[in-house]
């Protein structure tokens, strides 16, 4: 697929690239256009939804090179960072970007940005894609921009882009899916029922297991039902200290199981892993109505994101995918995650808008965000001082 995409680009267009997981978007793409003569000396911006896929991505680009993450191949996201003036592809978080617009509004020295994971469709994506789009139209029509996924809805991507779409059918070894026979019953019996998913698949199969519940206290517990079953268990999650993240990406000299949350669903290969457990439930943002504010929700997970977790067995052997769900609950399942814009509190969107100067009304979004929801978060923002009667930002609101 590189060289039709290359000649996508060198056409200056915009690109949507699907291709499935373990296919090599996330390591391949940025070094190929490296090479690329529109390029000259500015950077290749890469946007990864979280802060462990960042920094993995940057290393292992640096490390396909012969070199040390800092140099050639950098990153940066609110935590850490490493990267230096001889940096030339820099892989950032979704929130960095955003910032990074909102301070520097052309993009100065970015030739491309490549949005990878598209199909996450957090608020900092969406928002992040249509003020790339908003730039392209205004100020930086030269500027290209490149969407990629495995399981993104391409042909809408590039309706919305004006781009052209490029599949690659990928080499991932097969997996095969096995479902329950039964569906858990309530999510409290989800650590229990993922310990036994466990023991059994340690004793059914051979390699790594990585398994995926939603949250730190599923994690912990599942950790607990699993003491003494022959393998090392190891977290994987957002809070984890970077090092306890990067031993969980290392392999061992005994056989692991890896208890991660939807974190490990994309971008990321862990080495060893030829069995994936599927809880089949993440934590996703959502607006309660009574107070206005988002809270986290457990929901099941949709058939787009089973598929993406389920291709993580498949990245370096064949490998086997067990779902704790049986295959009629999967029929029911939706095919894509809801859309963060459509579900979360947007005055954190409306602010960033007010500071773009466009409102988000008038901005290329995937998704519209509804009338209503805008409109309280305008209220909200207006009775904290942070934008004035006419909706534009104010000294306060810049601060915030």
């Amino acid at each position: 697929a590189l060289p039709a995409l290359m000649a996508t680009m060198a056409a200056g267009r915009n690109a949507v690239l699907v291709a499935p997981p373990g296919a090599g978007k996330t390591t391949l793409v940025p070094l190929a256009l490296m090479d690329a003569p529109w390029r000259g000396d500015q950077r290749i911006l890469m946007l990864e939804p979280r802060r462990l896929a960042t920094r993995a991505a940057a290393t292992r680009m640096a490390s396909l090179i012969g070199e040390q993450v800092g140099r050639t191949v950098g990153f940066r996201t609110r935590i850490d960072s490493a990267a230096s003036a001889e940096t030339r592809i820099e892989v950032v978080t979704e929130g960095l970007l955003v910032r990074r617009l909102q301070s520097d509004p052309g993009l100065e020295g970015v030739a491309v940005v490549i949005l990878d994971e598209i199909h996450e469709r957090s608020l900092e994506s969406d928002l992040a894609l249509a003020l790339c789009l908003d730039l392209q139209r205004m100020l930086r029509p030269e500027l290209r921009l490149l969407a990629m996924s495995a399981t993104a809805d391409g042909a809408r991507l590039s309706t919305l882009m004006q781009a052209e779409v490029i599949e690659s059918a990928g080499r991932m070894f097969p997996v095969k899916v096995e479902h329950a026979k039964r569906d858990i019953a309530a999510i409290r019996e989800l650590p229990d029922a993922m310990a036994r998913a466990i023991r059994a698949a340690l004793a059914e199969h051979d390699g790594d297991i990585l398994a995926f519940l939603p949250g730190m206290g599923e994690i912990r517990r599942t950790q607990a039902a699993l003491d003494r079953c022959g393998a090392l268990v190891l977290p994987l999650h957002g809070e984890l200290p970077v090092a306890e993240q990067d031993r969980a990406l290392r392999p061992a000299d005994t056989r692991r199981v890896v208890l991660a949350t939807s974190i490990a669903e994309t971008s990321l290969t862990v080495p060893g892993v030829r069995i994936v457990v599927d809880g089949g439930w993440r934590r996703t943002p959502r607006l309660d109505q009574a107070t206005g504010l988002t809270r986290l929700a457990t929901v099941r997970i949709s058939r787009a994101a089973a598929e993406q977790r389920a291709g993580r067995a498949g990245r370096e052997a064949e490998g086997v995918a067990i779902r704790l769900w049986s295959t009629a609950l999967h029929r029911g399942l939706p095919p894509f995650d809801r859309p963060e814009i459509l579900e979360a509190e947007l005055s954190s969107l409306v602010l960033d808008c007010a500071a773009w100067g466009t409102a988000p009304a008038d901005l290329p979004f995937q998704d519209r965000p509804t009338a209503g929801a805008l409109a309280a978060a305008g209220a909200l923002l207006t009775e904290l001082g942070a934008l004035d009667a006419e909706g534009r930002i104010t000294p306060t609101g810049q601060d915030m």
